[in-house]
């Protein structure tokens, strides 16, 4: 995967001025990381052809549904709860998908990280969003 992407990127960003390192064009940067993409790959791929392991296990739908639902449920809501009340039920909604889910612990981290939001994305940001219910 990370051989495709960084060769993908190779290709489209070839279509760009390449420059150089003191002038860099806008091609530069992108083909930097394809590089790297792909360097990463074939340093990925080499270790996993020498390294033994188990079998994988089986795909579990039930966090996939759950993390995406919940981000979905975030975006649908954030305008009319506001970012801190739709940030918590985002970490509490998304923390549901682990076996190990803790409702205390996931409230905490939901409220430190409305905290974060806000103040990143509303206050430092400045983006029109509301914070609570009822804002506009």
């Amino acid at each position: 995967m990370f051989i495709a992407i960084g060769v993908a990127t190779l290709i489209i960003s070839g279509r760009y001025a390449l420059g150089t390192a003191a002038r860099m064009g806008p091609g530069y940067f992108p083909r930097i990381l394809g590089l790297l993409l792909i360097a990463i790959g074939i340093v990925l791929a080499v270790r996993a052809t020498r390294t033994a392991g188990g079998s994988l296990p089986r795909f579990q739908w039930r966090p996939l549904v759950v993390v995406l639902g919940s981000v979905v449920m975030f975006g649908a809501i954030v305008h009319f709860v506001g970012v801190a009340l739709s940030t918590v039920m985002l970490i509490v909604a998304a923390s549901a998908a682990s076996r190990e889910f803790r409702p205390r612990e996931s409230l905490i981290a939901g409220i430190l990280l409305a905290a974060l939001a806000v103040g990143v994305f509303v206050i430092g940001l400045q983006l029109q969003l509301p914070i609570w219910p009822g804002q506009r």
